[in-house]
């Protein structure tokens, strides 16, 4: 019924392309293709035979990216196009754990298409990847005793997330892993974000900035006595977490009473689950995110007209 509700809505609001009929016996929805004007429109999950079409102009392609990314979500997406400079352009500024292109989006195999996203669709790292098993193990922390200190005004903290959002993190590895005959398929490790380091002493979250900023990751440094740059002297109040934005790890080596109230206060979220990392390993991992892409190679080429003109834009564009 809330399919049908919901197919039923977009009829009246003059956005239903086509619809088929479903049997009279049983329990079905009929398929239905309905207009939307972008990703944004969708504000919810639509667990049922709907296809949701959007139309753009090929110049508003880096909107789309940017809309799909902003949407938080990032498990799958398929693209299909015989351009390579299209690909590249597409999956180069993805926000997603496992893109297909001129291929199918189901039958993830594990050694060749390791699962997983990222954003609100991401728990770690990718079933079937390398880095899987690993995170079914205990990771203990120095457990370090928290020291005194000044507090940490949380909008100083916010402050600095603001200005590092959005920079692009380096890919750190490419690795092509085994297939049948005519697909790709390549694994990609990335730095995952910006790094809270809490120590909790001076020494801690300066070996825990090392280590974010060795994947990539800016990383603020934040313990009694922590100075230089990229560093801030005192103690960041635990339930602050709850409410930074723009977080993508926490790290913090302390004692299990610190570590509960941090765990509280990362699960009192809203969005995308954050890591804390407790030891030195665990964090190295937690700074690095995957990416993968399967590519059906034998749809490669073919019309020559499209190609031809995707090399007129690309002069036109270095001309300009």
């Amino acid at each position: 019924d809330d399919f049908a509700a919901y197919i039923d809505a977009a009829k009246a609001q003059g956005r239903l392309l086509k619809r088929l009929e479903a049997p009279g016996q049983g329990h079905f929805i009929g398929p239905a293709a309905i207009k939307v004007n972008g990703i944004a429109d969708l504000e919810r999950e639509v667990f049922g035979p709907v296809l949701h079409i959007a139309t753009f102009k090929a110049d508003d392609l880096d909107a789309v990216v940017d809309a799909i990314n902003a949407s938080g979500y990032g498990l799958t997406f398929g693209l299909h196009t015989r351009i390579d400079g299209r690909v590249e352009q597409v999956t180069s500024r993805l926000h997603v754990g496992n893109a297909y292109v001129n291929r199918n989006q189901i039958g993830a195999i594990v050694g060749s298409q390791p699962f997983g996203g990222e954003g609100l669709s991401g728990t770690g790292p990718k079933a079937g990847g390398p880095h899987y098993v690993a995170r079914f193990a205990a990771a203990p922390g120095p457990g370090h005793d928290s020291a005194p200190g000044d507090t940490v005004w949380p909008g100083r903290v916010q402050a600095w997330l603001d200005r590092v959002a959005g920079q692009d993190t380096p890919r750190l590895s490419v690795t092509d892993l085994p297939g049948p005959t005519g697909e790709s398929n390549r694994l990609s490790v990335y730095g995952r974000g910006p790094v809270l380091c809490l120590g909790p002493t001076a020494e801690d979250a300066a070996d825990q900035a090392r280590i974010a900023r060795e994947a990539g990751c800016p990383a603020l440094e934040i313990a009694p006595r922590a100075g230089g740059a990229g560093a801030m002297d005192g103690v960041l109040p635990r339930e602050a977490l709850t409410g930074l934005n723009g977080v993508a790890v926490v790290a913090l080596w302390s004692g299990a009473d610190d570590l509960r109230a941090a765990r509280r206060a990362l699960a009192a979220r809203d969005g995308a689950l954050i890591p804390l990392a407790t030891g030195a390993d665990d964090l190295a991992a937690r700074c690095r995110l995957e990416r993968h892409i399967c590519v059906d190679t034998t749809a490669a080429g073919g019309n020559a007209a499209l190609l031809a003109a995707e090399a007129d834009e690309a002069m036109a564009r270095a001309a300009s």
